[in-house]
């Protein structure tokens, strides 16, 4: 009867020992989205596709997402990982080896945020004449269009 007993509770030790990673994967999917949509998404450098779009990301990792478009400036946002609410499912019921299961795996972690939303700035200058002042404009990247009127140099 003894054996018996050890045998359930070594076998239900090794059903949760990975309790987040049960529970709800090794990965998080995260919506991804702009404002104007048709944006070029790219998750860690890598090309994923064009906004809306969601993206299946691994929970153990921090993520850089850039989201790009002719015409706007580049956006770059960041997911984070935050450690997720089933590690105490770990502590109550899997002890250690749900712990290692879960930290190696990435089950551990959840991501935030887990929608990104990005309001594309225009890549133009704009201004306003007064009659009392000069207003100097600086923009990432010029248009070529533009015609060059001076410049502003510094010296020591």
């Amino acid at each position: 009867m003894k054996k018996i007993g050890a045998i359930s509770l070594t076998s239900l030790l090794v059903i949760l020992a990975g309790c987040a990673s049960i529970m709800h994967g090794t990965t998080q999917k995260v919506g991804i989205s702009s404002q104007p949509t048709g944006a070029n998404v790219m998750v860690d450098n890598m090309p994923l596709g064009i906004t809306p779009v969601f993206a299946d990301l691994k929970r153990g990792s921090e993520h850089l997402v850039t989201i790009e478009m002719p015409g706007y400036q580049k956006a770059q946002l960041t997911i984070t990982k935050k450690v997720s609410g089933w590690v105490w499912g770990n502590i109550v019921f899997g002890g250690l080896i749900g712990l290692a299961v879960d930290a190696i795996g990435g089950g551990l972690y959840e991501l935030t945020p887990d929608q990104l939303n990005s309001q594309l700035l225009r890549a133009e200058a704009s201004n306003v004449k007064t009659a009392d002042g000069i207003f100097v404009v600086s923009v990432l990247q010029a248009d070529p269009a533009w015609n060059k009127i001076g410049s502003l140099q510094v010296s020591l």
